[in-house]
């Protein structure tokens, strides 16, 4: 059995507040039973609020999102190139 911090557990319901528990779950990769759990014990209060963070699991979500977005472009970036690489070098050939 797997043991989560407990500030993992508060962000986790704060972000499955704000996006849902099932895909706060999938996104955090923890089972759906377990963050519905942690769910219901934060509104029976059993849940303890931390203090407010300065980087919260929401903040790093959106700056995990931009270097996503950088890598797909990078990405589509080096296909194309090779594509173009792929195609002279066939023209070469057949020179």
């Amino acid at each position: 059995m797997r043991s989560y911090e407990q500030s993992f557990r508060i962000e986790a319901v704060k972000l499955a507040k704000e996006v849902g528990t099932n895909r706060a779950a999938r996104e955090l990769g923890i089972p759906d039973n377990t963050l519905s759990t942690w769910m219901y014990r934060d509104r029976q209060g059993e849940l303890a609020p931390m203090p407010q963070s300065s980087f919260t699991l929401a903040q790093e979500k959106k700056q995990l999102e931009r270097e996503n977005r950088e890598l797909r472009r990078a990405n589509q970036i080096l296909k194309e190139a090779m594509a173009f690489f792929v195609e002279s070098q066939k023209k070469l050939r057949r020179s």
